[in-house]
């Protein structure tokens, strides 16, 4: 035992006559308590098995007392009057050489001090979702006027948050982004919103000005290379399961009451407070590049390669709303209105006012911008944007787009830099509707114009180049090449001696090679996609030339359309059957008799209806001439009869028919509107130069009252509807309704709302749906449809009838309506049909029955002319490349 004396030389203190009791004597109940409690604890719990996260709760709780242990052990309580030390990582002290310790007979000498065991920081934890959202991000006011926000002041804090994220724009800007503008309807609130976050991209990383620009366009390519996610929806589920601990029964009652695959995530990921992974903050760029690597994934092994991939995604999504966009872009259902279009105009407002870090071109001051009137700056705005316009419909590519803006902003240089280029795709120039014939020559009065079949067939740009390579795209832009090796071995024969290289556009048509008999687009429609041989092709077709936008490496667009077309004619050999002309007719609006007999022969021949596009950019100053002031009063050539209009909040792309009640401006009695009508091509532009006459929209079509029976979940902004309805006709010998369609067309806001409402399945006592149980295979007794077109997600109970427009009565496999009456394998189907009204006057006793449907359809045919083969169709969901 040591002496008094030693420990006074020791640690400098007075011996105290009271005995000495060490830290473990004032802490041995305590210890024994906490002991027998603990193995209450461990008792009980062995009893009672933990879930995963009440065990990793558990795991937590113990690692916490552990760290207060330790900090304790650590404490400075028995130090008098410490210098300031430094201190670790924890907070605790740590002691210098010099520090000296101060007892007195209540604080003994202290223990030698417990080694402190360290977790390794890769040890599994709870960790908050809501505590990783990035609040940096979510408080930009993107939504504020472009020429009011300042980029400037809100990347120094962006780049010092994403330097812990590798230095890149991280994801919940874009998202920050992206509620915003899922918010409002306003068509400016959008595109200011894409503007300021295209500006803070811009000017705080411009390597991700690519990525957030395919994002925000929900898409990761152009639509000519193929670069597709193909994800299936169960690999959302899969991850949504998975990651945030939903089984099947919670996951069906979420997509019921949303629908939309994105809202499941947000609410999914909403009730989850905590993950046992810390989620590694998603950028813009690595979002990109992960869906990048599941388009890429093909072979043995792609599948679970992306579901990792997408598991990896959801979990690391920080918050509810990145979780609500990470799955809308993985179902291509973004729902934002950040249209192709829009993005474009945002584009081009945010290089005018800002630049990257380095770039040389000028860049317009925002204050001087503030004081012009909004028409003064709307030209300002409009300039540009036609500019950005033009580039991207003649090379629809961001991969060319984006770095070329980067390097010298928006300038008539980016024209030449992002022009028409052979075997990249423009956009095509489309054809305005119109109703008949009488509102086509009224529009196009004291004009040159000429009248083209519109033939029943597919759509088709051919590219050429000097050594002979062909490529065919679609209207959409996709590739064909591969569908159509007849035509590419066609083209060398059909070009003329002095032909290098093209582009022309013409119509595939399905054709008899030995009549010369055309066949519908169902027909058509039959032909295998990909991967075709010569010698495999059952359906021979023939291409319909009719337009020329590029020869021996010079563009031809700005060219009126009677010298593109002159230049067609005369350049290249028509072999019948396989290459011709459009039949067409150059006329004017005075020559009335004409265009009907034109249109009505288009008509036998079961074309779709007549092209009208006109010849010369300015009008035929012989026509103006004809054209008396006092005439213009008068009836049409054509009688026309009112057309009911249609609610829509925007009306701008649709020209305005003039009633007699109308006051003609001066501006339109001098006929300034027809003179703006130009004969150039003008890619991806619906103008009134090109003018569609099809029979479907003629005034004298037949009509279906049909009984909607089921609705589907509707996709992007119809999630919360039901879209497309499923509709039928009544069997009267049996009593059935037999599927015909399912239509998406003709409906207001207003009738989808009012709709769900009064289909509302989630509604125990709604007696307008029928309840089937839990299989999604299951139909009403009644109901005759195998499910071709997929399974409604709710029954109707058949209680109304609707009128239906449509342009055919088709043959079809997905169908039952009216099957043994035409085909003893197929039903009958509608192309292109349109809701009209709902029939109160009509109930379903009074419903179109199949047997009228049959009639229908053999009078459609007996006016098909001799000698054409029958048709052979797929239902109205095979029209997906017609114009």
């Amino acid at each position: 035992m040591s002496s008094p004396a030693k420990r006074r030389k020791k640690n400098h203190y007075s011996a105290s006559d009271k005995p000495t009791r060490s830290l473990d004597w004032f802490f041995a109940k305590q210890k024994d308590g906490a002991g027998a409690k603990k193995v209450e604890e461990e008792v009980k719990a062995e009893e009672t098995p933990l879930t995963d996260e009440e065990y990793a709760r558990k795991l937590q709780e113990e690692w916490n007392k552990e760290d207060r242990l330790q900090k304790v052990s650590n404490s400075d309580d028995l130090y008098d009057d410490p210098p300031k030390p430094s201190t670790n990582g924890e907070g605790s002290h740590i002691l210098k050489d010099t520090d000296t310790v101060k007892t007195d007979s209540a604080c003994p000498a202290p223990d030698p001090p417990r080694p402190i065991v360290s977790r390794q920081k890769d040890t599994l934890s709870l960790q908050s979702t809501a505590a990783e959202e990035d609040t940096t991000s979510t408080n930009i006011p993107f939504d504020q006027s472009p020429l009011e926000f300042e980029p400037a002041k809100y990347i120094p804090d962006l780049q010092r948050h994403w330097a812990a994220d590798g230095g890149h724009a991280t994801y919940a800007l874009l998202t920050r982004c992206f509620v915003l503008v899922n918010s409002t309807t306003s068509r400016i609130k959008i595109v200011d919103t894409l503007v300021n976050l295209l500006r803070t991209i811009i000017e705080g990383d411009p390597e991700s000005l690519l990525p957030a620009v395919w994002l925000a366009t929900n898409a990761i390519s152009p639509p000519y290379i193929d670069l597709e996610l193909g994800l299936g929806s169960s690999a959302i589920s899969k991850a949504l399961k998975k990651v945030c601990g939903l089984d099947n029964a919670s996951l069906k009652t979420l997509y019921n009451k949303y629908g939309d695959p994105g809202d499941v995530a947000f609410e999914a990921k909403k009730r989850q407070s905590f993950t046992l992974r810390k989620p590694k903050p998603l950028t813009i760029k690595s979002v990109f590049d992960s869906l990048v690597k599941i388009a890429n994934s093909k072979g043995n092994g792609s599948v679970e390669t992306k579901q990792r991939i997408v598991e990896r995604l959801v979990q690391d999504a920080r918050g509810a709303e990145e979780s609500r966009y990470i799955v809308r872009t993985l179902v291509q259902h973004l729902r934002i209105g950040a249209v192709k279009t829009t993005m474009l105009i945002a584009l081009s407002r945010a290089f005018m006012l800002s630049k990257p870090p380095g770039a040389q071109f000028e860049t317009r001051d925002a204050k001087p911008l503030t004081k012009l009137k909004k028409e003064e700056l709307a030209e300002i705005w409009t300039k540009n944007e036609e500019i950005v316009k033009a580039c991207f419909a003649r090379r629809p590519n961001y991969n060319d787009l984006i770095p070329t803006l980067l390097e010298i902003g928006v300038c008539d240089e980016l024209l030449l830099r992002c022009g028409l280029a052979l075997h990249i795709p423009l956009r095509p120039m489309l054809g305005s509707i119109t109703r008949d014939l009488g509102e086509m020559l009224t529009k196009l009065q004291g004009r040159d114009f000429s009248c083209e079949f519109k033939y029943d067939g597919q759509r088709a740009q051919v590219h050429c180049d000097e050594n002979g390579k062909v490529s065919i795209f679609s209207r959409h832009l996709e590739v064909m090449t591969d569908k159509y090796p007849d035509l590419v071995a066609l083209v060398p024969k059909i070009r003329g001696d002095s032909v290098s290289s093209f582009i022309l556009e013409g119509e595939v048509v399905a054709i008899d090679r030995e009549s010369g008999e055309l066949k519908t687009f169902q027909t058509l429609a039959n032909r295998a996609r990909k991967d075709v041989v010569i010698g495999s092709v059952t359906i021979d077709v023939c291409l319909f030339a009719f337009d020329l936008m590029y020869l021996n490496g010079e563009e031809l667009l700005n060219r009126p359309f009677r010298e593109r077309r002159s230049l067609l004619r005369s350049l290249f050999v028509e072999i019948p059957h396989h290459f011709t002309w459009v039949k067409s007719l150059e006329t004017t609006s005075l020559d009335v008799e004409a265009v009907q007999t034109f249109f009505k022969s288009a008509l036998d021949i079961k074309c779709e209806g007549i092209m009208v596009k006109v010849l010369d950019n300015m009008p035929n100053p012989d026509l103006q001439a004809d054209l008396d002031p006092s005439e213009d009063a008068g009836p049409d050539p054509i009688p026309k009869p009112p057309t009911p209009k249609k609610p829509s909040k925007s009306t701008k792309s649709k020209p305005k028919t003039k009633t007699s009640t109308d006051v003609p401006t001066p501006s339109e009695k001098k006929g300034a509107r027809r003179k703006a009508l130009l004969s150039t091509y003008e890619p991806d532009k619906r103008l009134d130069s090109w003018l569609k006459v099809k029979k479907d929209y003629n005034t004298s079509f037949d009509t279906l009252d049909l009984i909607p029976i089921g609705g589907f979940h509707g996709s992007g902004r119809k999630s919360k509807w039901w879209s497309p309805i499923l509709l039928a006709v009544r069997n009267a010998e049996t009593g059935s309704l037999e599927a015909v369609t399912k239509c998406m067309s003709g409906f207001t806001d207003k009738f989808y709302a009012a709709n769900r409402q009064k289909y509302e399945k989630d509604d125990p006592e709604n007696t307008n749906v029928v309840r089937l149980g839990d299989d999604g295979r299951a139909k009403p007794a009644y109901v005759e449809y195998n499910g071709g077109g997929g399974w409604p997600d709710v029954w109707f109970e058949p209680s109304e009838v609707w009128e239906i427009a449509f342009a055919d009565i088709t043959l079809s496999p997905t169908y039952t309506a009216a099957i043994g009456l035409v085909s003893e394998d197929r039903g009958l189907s509608t192309r292109f049909p349109r809701f009209l009204r709902v029939r109160e006057d009509k109930g379903i006793e009074e419903a179109t029955e199949a047997g009228q449907l049959a009639d229908m359809y053999r009078k459609q045919e007996s006016r098909a002319p001799m000698g054409e083969g029958k048709v052979k169709g797929v239902g109205e969901e095979e029209d997906v490349d017609e114009e």
